[in-house]
């Protein structure tokens, strides 16, 4: 509930005002602040919350001991990010909001270590204030910036970028203060030793996470830079893309389930077949819809966010929510192939991906701007995810399941048929967008897609997988 409202309520008010221009420059140096963000953690989070879960009484070690390697990570992620943005040619403004868009990937990432501390030592309830707290803190101070009337002068972005670092830094501070509370002592403790054992375990993970970082983040750089209004651009972009990071929110909380709950079959050797075919089922159905209402409707749904740009921008989201489905398939596959520990393959598949992405950006933006780096995006998004589904096959050896293609065939076409043709300037679209994705949602029930129980099975293995992870 925080996270939408902050991505439909307060970031889109703030490039409203702002404008393309000035929200793209910020959106762009965003992007470009998460490419080598996985520095920031390596594996830290997931490694300290499994170990912490299981040993409470190591806390005080590894607190001071991951704090000191975090610090050293975070030296590094900076300088390596400020070389690439000099080499680029990064002015002096655009560099002054890099270094605080770096720090406040910093601060996010210390939270989220600080996070896994709580979480390991099963302060759910905590954990769950804590994962909310920092959004919450940014609508706060942002809501009163924008409504509240205390300035008499237009906003600047860097304003925004200042609240997000203020929200930021106090739920590190909170974070921090309850778990040193938890311990029984804490010093920072520079252990090269654990450092390089820990760095060279979880290296292959990291690479995976930077090389699909690259090809999910590095669209509106190459606009930025490549463009004479790389800016406007890139604003244009983020209007679209932040549907797209909207309707994958949901995506991304599935997978987070699937994982342990693949992880564990596949620790007891049980077949994963059945219930890789179910999830698939399950995200791929509201997709199908989502993307369909988004490639139909994207005019009405642009027009009613933003004041500039719908026209491009309306464009650009039927594009890119073409690629959503590719996503999806990712969130379903790349979990089980992480869950069974596939990292080669998955790392040369995103080494693909970003090869494609970064040459379809070269040569699609030149001559078509934003249209170009939102048809690379699609066509790396569709790529990555039909790789990795046929990975999992050859890896698990599943059959081709021709019933479920023939189903998701019809079911598609009939859904996209149907939103399509459901339009009418009789009624309000949300209204017949509203029937129509109902009726499909129905349909897919029809066709087999889904079932009542398939979804209370899918229910029984996501209680349990919760409980797993607690």
């Amino acid at each position: 509930m925080v996270k939408p409202f902050w991505i439909f309520g307060v970031e889109r008010s703030v490039q409203n005002i702002v404008g393309a221009s000035e929200f793209g420059l910020y959106f762009s140096l965003f992007n470009f602040s998460l490419l080598l963000n996985i520095i920031l953690d390596f594996g830290i989070t997931n490694f300290n919350n499994r170990n912490i879960a299981q040993n409470h009484n190591i806390l005080s070690k590894h607190l001071s001991n991951i704090l000191s390697l975090r610090l050293l990570l975070g030296l590094t992620y900076a300088f390596l990010s400020f070389i690439i943005a000099l080499i680029i040619g990064y002015d002096e403004r655009q560099l002054f909001i890099l270094g605080v868009l770096i720090l406040n990937q910093f601060l996010s990432s210390l939270i989220l270590y600080l996070r896994s501390n709580i979480s390991g030592l099963q302060l759910f309830k905590t954990d769950s204030i804590m994962s909310v707290l920092d959004r919450l803190l940014m609508i706060i101070l942002c809501s009163i910036l924008i409504w509240g009337n205390v300035t008499d002068k237009t906003i600047k972005i860097e304003w925004f970028v200042f609240i997000q670092t203020t929200a930021y830094l106090l739920t590190a501070i909170t974070a921090f203060i309850i778990v040193v509370r938890k311990t029984t002592f804490f010093r920072l403790n520079f252990d090269f030793r654990f450092f390089r054992v820990f760095l060279k375990k979880s290296y292959p993970y990291a690479l995976l996470i930077l090389l699909m970082a690259f090809y999910n983040r590095i669209d509106s750089v190459m606009l930025e830079r490549m463009l004479s209004d790389g800016k406007a651009q890139a604003g244009i972009y983020a209007q679209a893309f932040r549907i797209l990071e909207a309707a994958s929110m949901f995506a991304y909380l599935f997978a987070v389930l699937l994982l342990p709950m693949f992880a564990k079959m596949i620790k007891k050797k049980e077949s994963v077949e059945e219930l890789s075919k179910l999830s698939f089922s399950m995200i791929i159905v509201p997709a199908v819809i989502i993307m369909g209402v988004c490639v139909f409707y994207k005019n009405e749904i642009m027009n009613l966010m933003y004041w500039e740009h719908v026209q491009n921008s309306s464009t650009i989201l039927g594009i890119l929510m073409i690629g959503f489905i590719g996503i999806c398939t990712t969130y379903i596959f790349g979990s089980l192939l992480t869950a069974n520990g596939s990292l080669k393959y998955l790392n040369i598949m995103a080494a693909c991906g970003m090869i494609l992405n970064i040459g379809l950006n070269i040569i699609f933006i030149p001559s078509h701007g934003v249209l170009g780096a939102a048809v690379s995006s699609m066509i790396t998004q569709l790529a990555t995810g039909l790789s990795q589904l046929i990975i999992a096959k050859k890896i698990f050896n599943f059959r081709i399941n021709y019933k479920l293609i023939g189903s998701l065939i019809i079911f598609s076409a009939i859904s996209l048929l149907l939103i399509n043709f459901t339009r009418s300037d009789k009624f309000e679209w949300f209204y017949t967008a509203a029937f129509a994705m109902s009726v499909s949602f129905a349909f897919a029930f029809i066709t087999g897609m889904f079932s009542i129980k398939t979804i209370v099975r899918l229910g029984k293995e996501f209680i349990a997988a919760r409980d797993l992870k607690k």
